[in-house]
Formats: C-alpha cells, sequence, structure tokens
C-alpha cells in the first residue's frame, strides 16, 4: 500500500488482476509512486508556491474563484480502476478466444490499449460497442436483461458487470487519500461537491469507502439512463452533476483520469480540467482537453488549482 491510498481489505485478486507493462494483470504494478518518487508540484505562470493567489474572481468558496469540484470515480476518488480493467480484460479475452475458434482467427488479447482507447470512462454497453467496432466485430445490441455472457453487446456488459461485483466482494475498495483530503479542504472553503462516473455501481462502491457523504451531488450509469444523459466523451454527465450543485459549467472544474473523461471535460466548457495520470499519460491527457496533468493530487493543492483557474480565465479574454 502507498502513502496516498487507504487499504480496506487485502490487495490480491485471485484470478483477475490490472495490466502491466507488457500487457500482463499484475497488481503489484498498481500503486501510485511513493512519496519520495513524486514529482514537485506543478508549475504555473505564476509560480508553483500557490502564495498571493488575489481575490475571488466571482467562485463560490472564501477567496476561491470557483464554486464547485467534480470528480469523477474510478481511478480518482476510488482505486477500483485496476478492477474495472481486469473485469474487461477477462471478458474480452475468453469471448475472443471462443470466437477465434469458431472462426477459425487469431486470437489477439484485449490490451492496456484497448481499455484506454474504446473503454475507460464509457457507460459499460457503449464500451463493448466501441472495442468490437475498433476489431472489425458486429454484435445486435441486445437488452440490458440478457444473460451475462451472452453473445451481444449488453450480454458482454452483464458478463463484466458480474466479474467486477466479485472483485470488490473479495477484495473490497481502496480510495485515494490525497483525493478525499483535497475534497474534504474543498468542503471547509465552501466549495461544493459533487461526483460523475459511468459506473452503474456508485452506491455500492462508495458504501464501502465510507465517503458517500462527501458528494452533494451524484450522477452515475443509473441516473444517467434515467435523464437519457449521453455519456462521456459528451459533457452531459458533468454539466448535470453542476446544474445538481446549482452551479454553472464555468464555476466548477473537473477532476478525470480518463481519456474520454478530459475529453468531455474540455467540451463542456469548465473551469478547469485536471487529468489523472496514473498510468504515466500526462502527454495523452494534456492532449485531449486536460488543462494540467499531474500522477495523483498530492502534486498540486488547492492554492495551485485556483491560480489556474485565474490564469485560464485570464487567458481566454
Amino acid at each position: 500500500m502507498t502513502p496516498n491510498q487507504t487499504n480496506i481489505s487485502s490487495p490480491a485478486w485471485p484470478g483477475i488482476k490490472p495490466f502491466n507493462n507488457n500487457n500482463q494483470v499484475d497488481l503489484a504494478n498498481d500503486q501510485t509512486a511513493p512519496i519520495a518518487n513524486r514529482r514537485p508540484l506543478a508549475t504555473t505562470s505564476r509560480g508553483a508556491s500557490g502564495e498571493g493567489h488575489g481575490a475571488s474572481l466571482g467562485g463560490g468558496g472564501a477567496g476561491l474563484c470557483f464554486a464547485a469540484a467534480i470528480f469523477d470515480m474510478d481511478g480518482v476518488v476510488t482505486n477500483t480502476a485496476a478492477a474495472h480493467s481486469g473485469a474487461w480484460k477477462q471478458t474480452f479475452d475468453d469471448f475472443l478466444k471462443q470466437r477465434a475458434a469458431n472462426h477459425d482467427e487469431r486470437f489477439t488479447e484485449f490490451s492496456r490499449d484497448d481499455y484506454r482507447r474504446f473503454v475507460d470512462g464509457r457507460p459499460r454497453y457503449n464500451g463493448v460497442e466501441a472495442f468490437l467496432r475498433s476489431r472489425g466485430i458486429e454484435l445486435p445490441r441486445g437488452k440490458p436483461s440478457d444473460p451475462p455472457g451472452c453473445d451481444t453487446v449488453c450480454g458482454l456488459g452483464n458478463r463484466k458487470k458480474v466479474l467486477f461485483d466479485q472483485i470488490i466482494e473479495r477484495e473490497g475498495v481502496r480510495t485515494f487519500d490525497s483525493t478525499v483530503s483535497l475534497a474534504r479542504e474543498m468542503v471547509r472553503r465552501g466549495i461544493k461537491i459533487g461526483l460523475a462516473t459511468s459506473s452503474y455501481n456508485s452506491e455500492e462502491v462508495l458504501g464501502r469507502t465510507g465517503i458517500p457523504r462527501l458528494f452533494e451531488a451524484v450522477v452515475d450509469g443509473v441516473e444517467s439512463a434515467k435523464r437519457g444523459l449521453r455519456g462521456k466523451p459528451d459533457p452531459d454527465i458533468f454539466a448535470a452533476a453542476a446544474a445538481d450543485l446549482g452551479v454553472p459549467n464555468g464555476q466548477a472544474i473537473i477532476i478525470e483520469d480518463a481519456v474520454s473523461g478530459v475529453q468531455a471535460g474540455a467540451k463542456g466548457g469548465f473551469a478547469l480540467v485536471i487529468g489523472i495520470a496514473r498510468e504515466g499519460n500526462e502527454l495523452e491527457l494534456r492532449e485531449n482537453g486536460a488543462d494540467i496533468a499531474v500522477r495523483d493530487l498530492s502534486e498540486t493543492n488547492l492554492e495551485q488549482i485556483n491560480l489556474l483557474v485565474q490564469d485560464k480565465r485570464t487567458g481566454a479574454r
């Protein structure tokens, strides 16, 4: 366990683990960098210390120029991104192996790159469709009630959910202490806190962490389906969370780890988009819409975030 994580259970996953650099699953590498290896605070045009940030520019908290922060869940608040990636890998590899055998085709495994490009951050069935499309595979959409593993988009998505549920039932849920600490500081400073996630499991996952009351508004996959919201990379769920908090997009910051999530934040006209590069993919996140990318929120602080919001607004004038 790293210094910025809360370990709620054993880290071992029998049979299902996250990817390593060789495209194999390896929980041992699913760790945030130790404090000694972390980079210094990211710099801004006003310096890194965050001092002298000035008066509020139409924001909410005392001395802050934004009114709300909306967090993604998996990979940002909770260390469940590895559970998702492992469940997706087993789902797709099992499907692809069977398909290869049935059609006398070569099996090509589901890779870490596949996860980031086609699945991460997207609503479950949209992720299935995007990945299958990348392989030139067409399946009927099916229905959400399809049995897990059925050869439909919904059947594969439901199989993934079963595997994910098994993982968190066995292993519990860990949170990133740096994220929780920053969110609590924001609350103390008068910033409203929301959660926007494509996951249909947010209630169960947050319930296992002991922090569900931290978020004033939660827009997840279940709520998105009820409201007819489009999934990431469209900004609908972030905009809905901001609206639920009573804050316009331009007064809310977004904190995300997925490419589709920072794309959504950039499209939505938010005050700032912070990308969390847990896999060292800072450049990828910046290229897709993040205003700043860090490997963990311990690399920045509230005062520096406030400066970045001010600088972004000043540059837009």
